[in-house]
Formats: C-alpha cells, sequence, structure tokens
C-alpha cells in the first residue's frame, strides 16, 4: 500500500464516530471534502473525496470515494469500515500501517482515534462536529517508524 493509500485509509478512520444509537447521529449521510480548507502534511492531498457514513445496529460503516493526488480512483473497497466506539483496540485490516484501532467518545461532538502497529500508537487523530452539523473536522497525526512525527492532515467535510 502506498502511502497516499495509507493517508487516505486514515482520514476514513479517523472520520469515524461513534454514539449510543447510531441511527440518531448526526454524521450518517454524506460528506464532501472541502480541498480549500483541507490540508496535507507532507502533501499532495486527494484531489476529491466523499464520505459516506451509513447506520448498522449501533455502529456506522464509512464508505470513501475519491481521486488521489494523480487523479486515480480510490478503491472504495479499500476504504469501508465498521466502527465499534468503545475505547478498545480492534483489530484493523486493509492498511499497512496499522493492525490495531480504537474509538473514543471525548463528547457529543468529538471523538478521539487511535491506531497501532505491533501495540505501537503510530497515528492518532480527532473527528469533530461544528454546533450547527454542517461541517465535520478530522485531524490526524502519524509517527514514523522510529516514532518521528511524519505526517499531519487536517480534513474538512461539508455535508451535502
Amino acid at each position: 500500500m502506498n502511502r497516499v493509500t495509507g493517508v487516505l485509509l486514515a482520514c476514513v478512520v479517523a472520520a469515524l464516530p461513534s454514539v449510543v444509537s447510531a441511527k440518531t447521529n448526526p454524521r450518517v449521510g454524506t460528506w464532501t471534502m472541502n480541498a480549500e480548507k483541507s490540508s496535507f502534511t507532507p502533501g499532495p492531498g486527494p484531489k476529491a473525496l466523499t464520505l459516506v457514513y451509513t447506520a448498522t445496529g449501533d455502529n456506522l460503516v464509512a464508505f470513501l470515494q475519491g481521486t488521489d493526488p494523480a487523479d486515480k480512483p480510490i478503491n472504495p473497497e479499500k476504504t469501508r469500515q465498521t466502527i465499534t466506539m468503545d475505547g478498545k483496540d480492534h483489530a484493523t485490516t486493509g492498511n499497512e500501517n496499522w493492525d490495531m484501532t480504537s474509538w473514543k467518545r471525548v463528547n457529543a461532538t468529538t471523538f478521539e482515534i487511535t491506531r497501532k502497529k505491533a501495540g505501537k500508537v503510530v497515528q492518532t487523530g480527532t473527528n469533530t462536529l461544528s454546533a450547527d452539523g454542517k461541517t465535520m473536522t478530522v485531524t490526524s497525526k502519524g509517527v514514523s517508524v522510529s516514532g518521528q512525527p511524519d505526517s499531519t492532515n487536517v480534513l474538512v467535510y461539508d455535508k451535502q
């Protein structure tokens, strides 16, 4: 898996929230990345992203579509994630950069995501929903194998 795909998967997983009842989650629906307000360090970031959340029981399923920096389609089957928000590590497949992910609710509008590879934290992130429910900001910070910071991404999504 290349770095861009890893960043995109990170963005998807970082964008995954949890609620007591996913059916009433204001994140359910379609979100489009606002490229002008988003940033990727190092860049470049994806050219376009559409993130769709659906509810399944008390969980959410996220599905990401779009184009990478070279205008190649993002494989949506690799970006489909079912999320259980319980603060516990869950095995994660489809990304060589991490093998476990945990999701933790901070408050009504913010969630924290922690990703690990072989027990070591390799990425942290937050997903924050605006007060009006129309904007979602997803941040992620990654570290290299040696533990040095190597990426900081901020994705801003607008609800459709």
